[in-house]
């Protein structure tokens, strides 16, 4: 795997990332070719305004697909990168490397919370999200202003609010969200 060192930023919530996530299929006896060839087109990528990081991913079994990651601030660094003379010239030079993209999927915003790593199925109705998301929330909600409210309630409601948006988004990231999209896993892909 690699990683670009860029920093962390904000989690994926509806805050307008796009993640995109590509399977390719590298015919037999040409993975190297391939995977310099992803190196490069994903260093190129990271190059770009408000590209967030990436991934390349080797096969889970021996002739299985590769998945290249991208994450991107926003809709606007998205299609700057899908429109740019580099990443054209990229495909322009792919042949002979023997590989073929089979699947390709856009996540934005909180899609990336009920993506099952390594399918292609669609992220379930927004509905569902906005359902799922609230009973996550509330139990958190509710949890962290009887335990921090008390501590908290004489600093200046700004000061209040970013503590509050700190721990509650962390804890909906690693611990609520993953949890409630198991718990409700049948439900969100029916």
């Amino acid at each position: 795997m690699a990683i670009t060192d860029t920093p962390e930023h904000t989690v994926p919530a509806d805050n307008g990332e796009v993640n995109l996530l590509i399977a390719r299929q590298v015919e037999p006896g040409h993975e190297e070719t391939f995977e310099a060839w992803a190196h490069g087109i994903l260093e190129t990528a990271a190059a770009f305004p408000d590209h967030l990081g990436y991934g390349l991913f080797r096969p889970a079994t021996e002739g299985g697909p590769w998945f290249l990651v991208h994450r991107f601030r926003n809709e606007a660094a998205f299609q700057r990168w899908q429109d740019s003379a580099e990443r054209a010239q990229w495909f322009s030079n792919c042949l002979g490397h023997h590989h073929t993209e089979i699947a390709r999927r856009e996540l934005h915003g909180m899609e990336t919370w009920f993506a099952k790593p390594g399918t292609t199925r669609p992220a379930p109705p927004r509905w569902k999200m906005a359902v799922s998301s609230g009973l996550a929330i509330f139990p958190i909600s509710l949890a962290g202003n009887a335990v921090l409210g008390p501590y908290l309630v004489d600093l200046h409601f700004v000061l209040r609010t970013a503590a509050f948006a700190a721990v509650f988004s962390t804890l909906m990231t690693y611990l609520a969200m993953p949890a409630v999209s198991r718990l409700l896993r049948p439900w969100l892909t029916k």
